[in-house]
């Protein structure tokens, strides 16, 4: 084979792809904001990680500052609180999974099956209206229902028991708390795409099941389920490649002393030495080794998917 011919195929190849640009320039014009806020926001400051491996100091900068290896990561792991922040974190992500992530599959599946459309548009509307509440209005819900001396939930259980829980201050309440007023937020949301996929499904699929004699739930199982498995499996992969990134803004504005014990995870611990204590290199570490962690379960989900029903990421 000649020298050239490599040469030829990668110019046209080339070629071929300018013009593809160059036919659909408007879709690329579209995605470029999108391209530039990850490369700006989410690359760009991959930079910064080196500082993980680094002490480092302010007035150096990032490169000045002296190489100090995986120093961070080992006082990280031979730290008191290193078995409590990875028992807290991956015990509400792994909660947080097993009952938030089914929640919204049922949710869709029973609104799919309303004939009323008034009645489903008001279920829906129902459901999707938690989700535009901000964090601080949710936590402060949660303080207003489940407090001792006020809280409508005490006073129906000391009505029937005769003594309040308190609930925001026992470590063994926490994570169902957080578990379960995020799932009442986000359910009718995220149901959203599965009602999407649902849309998708052969009616003729239904109509052949009817006339088999198939039973409403038969035809759910048999026909509906499988139909949006693809899509289950997709956000399941992403589900699971975001396990430790429990989010930082509702834990800390439910934590206190009281609940430490419970409510203490690697974001609220990167945050107190990061941004309070300062301790910028020993937080990035911290903070590398959880996307190091998230990352891998990802790698292994998907591939894992792939291999057994044949539908992943890449």
């Amino acid at each position: 084979m000649s020298t050239t011919e490599p040469n030829i195929r990668a110019g046209t190849k080339r070629s071929a792809t300018l013009r593809r640009i160059k036919k659909n320039w408007d879709l690329y014009l579209l995605i470029l904001p999108v391209m530039a806020f990850f490369v700006i926001f989410e690359y760009f400051p991959m930079y910064g990680v080196q500082i993980a491996f680094k002490d480092f100091i302010a007035t150096k900068g990032i490169s000045g500052s002296p190489w100090v290896g995986f120093k961070h990561f080992e006082r990280f792991f031979e730290s008191y609180y290193f078995w409590r922040l990875i028992r807290n974190t991956l015990g509400i992500g792994v909660y947080q999974l097993l009952v938030g992530f089914p929640v919204p599959i049922a949710l869709a599946l029973l609104i799919n099956e309303v004939r009323s459309k008034r009645y489903s548009r008001f279920v829906q509307t129902v459901t999707y209206a938690p989700h535009f509440l901000s964090t601080v209005v949710m936590v402060g819900m949660i303080f207003i229902f489940l407090s001792p001396q006020t809280g409508i939930l005490n006073r129906l259980i000391t009505w029937l028991w005769g003594a309040p829980i308190p609930f925001l201050t026992e470590p063994g309440w926490f994570k169902s708390i957080y578990v379960g007023s995020g799932v009442w937020q986000q359910m009718g949301w995220s149901s959203i795409i599965y009602l999407a996929a649902l849309t998708g499904i052969d009616q003729q699929l239904h109509e052949a099941a009817r006339v088999d004699g198939a039973s409403r739930l038969q035809r759910i199982w048999h026909i509906n389920l499988p139909g949006i498995m693809p899509t289950i499996i997709i956000l399941l992969i992403l589900n699971m490649g975001s396990l430790l990134s429990v989010g930082f803004e509702k834990v800390f504005l439910m934590q206190n002393s009281l609940n430490m014990s419970a409510s203490d995870i690697i974001s609220t611990h990167v945050y107190r030495k990061g941004i309070i204590d300062g301790q910028y290199s020993y937080s990035a570490a911290v903070g590398l080794f959880n996307s190091v962690i998230n990352f891998t379960l990802l790698v292994i989900v998907n591939r894992i998917a792939r291999k057994v029903n044949d539908t992943s990421l890449w």
